[in-house]
């Protein structure tokens, strides 16, 4: 990887202007079009399939006048005035006549109407006109919102002194997040933090740039997106909080990278190729574990969460390919001015290095620092049982807002279940009698516990489907209200067999219900993913078996004490009025899903920085004590930098926040100080102190069986120091040392013969081909430095298995005819006959004229120009 990533960003460095030039063209390209076609987004949470929503499909088609979304017209009156009055009564049929005569209402419920219960609370103050839509909640034009406020406020008018009617319920909810000034708080925390960090205003810019860009382009795209899928707001939401975050710090640690190089005396160019070679590669793998956990989403099977995955992730490839690309070519533009300069003093003082204090404190009673680290994250997740998850509903708008003052104005009058009534529907359509039947099965309904009444208990005019509206003693995401849907549900056999019909449990309340159980039952199979991932890709980063389980364990650590701390502030209520937080009770069911697999990648991103370089100086000196001191110091003002930037831009999200985004954004917020200070700061350095050496062990044959990633570029770092091997301006096709007693060097057009044990000479060709890991030394085929390069040798060079055809003679002399610059011959003497193997050496003789260099094995000499005898002692298997 780190060797891909050298050349891309040498070539940018070559290519510069053409690079910028290009992202800048398709930001504009992709953001013009992107809002152009935009056809909105969509903001229904639905589960098809699910027992609600089939009800509700149902409903559509058969009873639309109860399927769509509805509008609540309340009307309070003073005390010693009530609904029922004559001048009132005129005053409401005259608003109910005005009413449907409003677009896309297909049928006002009067609260004078015999057949509605609940309609008028029992001190005859206040009543609701129940208006409803034949559209969706996300179909309803702001024009229809605006009439029915137009009869609202005329009802007031008409209604008498002290009258006071509201305009609510689900048509007028808002529930859109949308961005305020106050998450421009977190760019400037960005900004300051940069300025600390680097102290330049250039070097500070680039990130804030890039991340920016990134997060237009991935909105754009979105947005785009609409045309042919549905993208809820959330999921754009979600884009830009993540998108932003990453952005700034994948731009971070390659700047970090770029400017240490360049105070060492490197060239400018080499040390942006270097730097995008490895912070460049710690960035490709920190962001390939955030899409993978975000990707990972789909495990759940509810489609808004899916695209909420899918639209995250596309924010964070996209931050990853400017990171890579983009920012390479601006350090280029910046040239020599990214070079830090020397600082000046005056008079010296001591220098007070923090994080050396920080990591002697943490490590020098290790088992102290994880017993305090582990109880104490181990506390804060017990109030994580408590929460209780929902989708967002009246109750959770903003205080002053119409939906809010309206849900509460209902629950006061009329009682907390008036906000979430559910819709019990019964196939009625072989039945003799569907008006005695609903009145039967309504007065059933109406006898279990927790129902506080059945509103309405209708057919359908067609009498195929009807419905019974129940109105609940408890508010929509109430466990009563839970238990009530899992009653009614249970009910349905008992139903079935006296009244011979089937029934179903439907409504948004019983909806947000089923999203909840779905999303609940999708976090274990989740958790068990992402923790699993962690483990075999940090296992194959790291190269050992106790840093991934730390890892891993750390972050279920953090996991469960952001848990904890969202329980205590929306469900117990703390700090919620600091935060603005208007309703508690409850948290939005996706949070869990998302805050695990973001802080999954943001945990990992923090791991990688932090240990990558532990184990860098652990390789270099040997002393696994010291290189937790060494490493941590050289790591953590990074990692800090990226934590804060990290927290400032969640923390943003919350004062002004959306109900559906709040939860979301401190949650993260929350999660990322935890993981980043007190888990990877603090507890992983003290874990590697206690362990020593034996953090960085892992089993011989797990090591080779595992794929090496080179995250931290140590392929590249022996590819740059080999790079004039065996000498500059060298043209060996190989050049090998170790095989035997001086170094080993094949030329272009040469016939080689290797002999010995056909163990032997097959470890030596496998190795010099690219087909084997095990070298004794240093070796370079056809230019490029092995092991690291060899799956570009594997493609150049052709290997001939001669043991293993049938036909060994033939196929050889194809392989010759092909003129490979390296063919590859195991087990000559495998052809059978002097004709085919005077055959197979004409066919090598003229390959090798055409430039082909040949390499046979063999036990016996076959007098070739060349031969080479290899000791099995000195071979490496």
């Amino acid at each position: 990887m780190s060797s891909t990533l050298y050349r891309v960003a040498a070539a940018v460095v070559r290519h510069r202007a053409r690079t910028i030039t290009l992202w800048l063209l398709a930001i504009l390209v992709i953001a013009g079009a992107g809002n152009l076609v935009s056809a909105g987004t969509d903001d229904e949470f639905t589960i098809p399939g699910s027992p609600s929503q089939t009800a509700l499909d149902t409903l559509s088609r058969v009873f639309p006048q109860v399927s769509g979304a509805s509008a609540q017209l309340v009307l309070t009156l003073p005390d010693g005035r009530g609904v029922r009055d004559q001048p009132v009564h005129d005053a409401v049929t005259d608003a109910i006549d005005r009413a449907k005569g409003v677009e896309h209402v297909i049928a006002v419920i009067s609260p004078y109407d015999e057949k509605i219960k609940g309609a008028i609370s029992a001190d005859g103050r206040a009543a609701i006109i129940t208006v409803q839509l034949d559209v969706s909640v996300t179909e309803i034009e702001e024009e229809t919102r605006v009439r029915l406020t137009a009869v609202a406020d005329g009802l007031r008018q008409r209604a008498g002194p002290g009258a006071a009617v509201l305009a609510g319920g689900d048509a007028f909810a808002d529930r859109v997040p949308k961005l305020s000034p106050t998450e421009g708080l977190g760019l400037l925390v960005a900004l300051m933090v940069l300025l600390i960090t680097f102290g330049s205003m250039i070097a500070a810019g680039i990130p804030l740039l890039t991340a920016v860009l990134g997060v237009g382009l991935s909105a754009s795209l979105l947005y785009g997106i609409t045309v042919v899928a549905g993208v809820p707001s959330t999921a754009v939401m979600l884009a830009v909080m993540l998108g932003l975050a990453v952005g700034i710090d994948y731009a971070l640690f390659i700047l970090s990278r770029h400017r240490d190089q360049l105070r060492d005396g490197l060239d400018v160019n080499e040390s942006i190729a270097r730097a995008g070679a490895t912070a460049g590669s710690a960035v490709v793998f920190a962001g390939l574990t955030v899409i993978i956990a975000l990707v990972g989403l789909a495990v759940a099977g509810i489609p808004f969460l899916t695209t909420m995955g899918l639209a995250a992730a596309l924010a964070v490839v996209i931050a990853v390919a400017i990171a890579v690309t983009l920012i390479p070519a601006l350090l280029a533009v910046a040239g020599e001015r990214m070079r830090p300069r020397p600082r000046r003093r005056r008079f010296t003082l001591p220098e007070i290095n923090v994080f050396h204090h920080w990591v002697r404190l943490a490590t020098r009673r290790p088992v102290i620092t994880i017993i305090v680290i582990v109880l104490g994250l181990g506390m804060a997740t017990l109030p994580a049982g408590e929460l209780r998850l929902a989708l967002p509903d009246n109750g959770s708008e903003e205080h002053g807002s119409a939906a809010r003052t309206t849900y509460d104005t209902v629950s006061e009058h009329f009682g907390p279940g008036h906000n979430g009534p559910l819709l019990v529907t019964a196939n009625i359509i072989s039945s003799r009698d569907p008006v005695g039947d609903m009145d039967r099965l309504g007065a059933e309904i109406e006898a279990l516990p927790g129902v506080a009444l059945v509103a309405l208990s209708t057919p359908d005019p067609k009498g195929q489907v009807g419905i019974i509206k129940v109105i609940p003693d408890s508010a929509p995401d109430s466990a009563a209200t839970t238990d009530l849907v899992h009653r009614l549900r249970a009910l349905e056999p008992a139903l079935h067999e006296k009244f011979g019909v089937h029934t179903a449990v439907t409504g948004i309340t019983a909806v947000g219900i089923d999203v909840s159980a779905r999303l609940g039952a999708a976090l274990l199979p989740f958790g068990l993913l992402v923790a699993g991932l962690s483990l075999v890709l940090l296992t194959m980063v790291f190269r050992s078996i106790a840093v991934p389980v730390k890892a891993t364990a750390g972050y279920l650590l953090s996991v469960g004490a952001a848990f904890g701390a969202t329980a205590l502030v929306f469900q117990r209520g703390w700090l919620a009025e600091t935060l603005h937080v208007s309703h508690t009770g409850s948290v939005i069911s996706f949070l869990p899903i998302i805050l695990m697999g973001v802080l999954f990648g943001l945990a990992m991103d923090y791991e990688l920085f932090l240990v990558s370089r532990i184990r860098e100086e652990y390789v270099h000196t040997g002393d696994a004590r010291h290189a937790v001191g060494a490493g941590f110091r050289a790591s953590a003002p990074v990692v800090v930098a990226a934590a804060i930037i990290m927290l400032g831009v969640f923390a943003a999200f919350v004062p002004d926040g959306s109900a559906t985004i709040k939860p979301i954004s401190f949650s993260l917020a929350v999660g990322v100080f935890v993981d980043a200070f007190l888990v990877r700061m603090t507890l992983v350095p003290a874990v590697l102190q206690l362990l020593g050496d034996r953090a960085w062990w892992l089993p011989r044959r797990l090591d080779r069986a595992l794929p090496s990633l080179d995250v931290e570029g140590e392929g590249l770092t022996r590819e740059l120091a080999l790079a004039d091997w065996p000498e500059p301006g060298a043209t060996d096709v190989v050049a090998v040392a170790g095989y035997t007693t001086d170094i080993l060097r094949i030329g272009p057009g040469e016939i080689v013969e290797v002999l010995g044990d056909p163990g032997t000479t097959r470890a030596f060709l496998y190795a010099i081909g690219g087909r084997a890991t095990g070298l004794p030394g240093e070796a370079k085929t056809l230019g490029l430095v092995l092991p690291q390069r060899a799956s570009t040798v594997r493609q150049k060079a052709v290997l001939v298995r001669c043991p293993v055809l049938a036909e060994p003679g033939r196929a050889t002399v194809a392989a010759a005819r092909l003129a490979p610059p390296l063919l590859l011959v195991e087990g000559l003497d495998h052809v059978p006959g002097s004709e085919p193997r005077e055959a197979v050496w004409r066919a090598l003789r003229d390959a090798a004229r055409q430039g082909t260099t040949v390499i046979v094995t063999a036990r016996d000499s076959f007098g070739a120009p060349r031969a080479i005898d290899l000791n099995p002692t000195e071979v490496y298997a």
